[in-house]
């Protein structure tokens, strides 16, 4: 048998265009994985992948929540990509045994967006 979560989120990118600044830095390691950091900086433009990582944690935890899972934060959602550059979602507890996450992210010049779906074996 299988319980089903779904979750969104969208989020204006013009809040993390300064998130390259030193002074964000406690923001950054507080909500985001060496390796989020490492490959969002790593762009010329970083925000855009910023704000749909960061809109991708928050649709996780919504679907997450939708399945009364509610221990899990940030800093325990990994958002990387595939090799063929597909984001995918790693949670980093012993709370997501027996989870299946699927997620999708996009961005426009204004916009990120993330949309996940959770399927629970029990």
């Amino acid at each position: 048998m299988q319980n089903i979560g779904i979750g969104t989120d969208i989020v204006e990118i013009k809040r993390f265009e300064n998130f390259g600044d030193p002074q964000f830095t406690p923001f950054l390691t507080r909500n985001y994985t060496q390796k989020e950091r490492d490959y969002c900086l790593s762009k010329d433009a970083p925000a855009p992948h910023l704000a749909a990582r960061f809109a991708g944690k928050e649709a996780v935890i919504k679907a997450l929540y939708s399945l009364h899972i509610t221990h899990i934060f940030y800093p325990a959602i990994e958002i990387l990509n595939d090799d063929r550059g597909v984001p995918y979602v790693r949670i980093n507890t012993d709370q997501a045994e027996k989870i299946s996450i699927k997620i999708s992210l996009s961005h426009n010049s204004d916009m990120a967006l993330a949309f996940c779906i959770i399927i629970q074996e029990i």
